[in-house]
């Protein structure tokens, strides 16, 4: 029975490297990906898959409300489909991780989903929370706070590089808008104390 993966981290861990290489594994053995990717994630070309080392590959896009199981099967009865890998699949929504694991348990298709566990101020998103629940194997991809601890959190930072402590949970951006941190600097940043300070990851 295939299953549903999901690989999460923090920002800048390689989430989209891992998943391109993954996808470049199976169409290496002569077997065929489908990429799928938010429409809401405009910081590349639309259809693109981008990794901050510069791997690339065309992907399909979605939208809130999409049916992913019927978009599924209908691209595999244009032809075979060994693994479907989805990007920044914090952004699903609850119905579509449900269409995920339909994709697994009646297409009998892999789904490998990457992406952030929480948000800037340290909550799930629908798409993380719903993955944490339904996924049959959750897998941490690792990167480092400036401290050298593990980076488990986000925050969102201003163009002087003070912490954002409110907003819309869903603002896109990179390394000009995100900083990776431990839980100790998650909570440093988030304190009433760094409303005027510098940033605290350059202590």
């Amino acid at each position: 029975m295939a299953k549903l993966y999901f690989y999460y981290s923090a920002m800048n861990a390689g989430k989209s490297t891992v998943l391109l290489q993954c996808s470049h594994n199976y169409r290496e053995r002569g077997m065929n990906t489908l990429i799928l990717l938010p429409e809401i994630d405009t910081r590349v070309a639309a259809g693109k898959v981008t990794s901050r080392i510069g791997l690339q590959a065309d992907a399909v896009t979605f939208n809130t409300a999409d049916n992913l199981l019927s978009l599924i099967t209908d691209l595999r009865s244009k032809g075979s489909l060994n693994c479907v890998l989805v990007d920044e699949a914090q952004f699903l929504t609850r119905q579509q991780v449900r269409q995920l694991s339909d994709v697994c348990d009646l297409l009998d298709i892999p789904v490998m989903a990457y992406g952030l566990r929480t948000d800037f101020q340290g909550n799930l998103f629908e798409g993380s929370e719903n993955l944490l629940a339904w996924a049959d194997t959750l897998s941490e991809i690792k990167t480092i706070c400036h401290c050298g601890r593990k980076a488990t959190m986000v925050l969102r930072i201003d163009d002087r590089g003070r912490p954002i402590k409110d907003g819309q949970q869903i603002q896109i951006g990179g390394n000009e808008r995100y900083v990776s941190v431990c839980r100790k600097h998650f909570k440093d940043g988030m304190s009433e104390r760094a409303r005027d300070e510098l940033p605290l990851w350059n202590d």
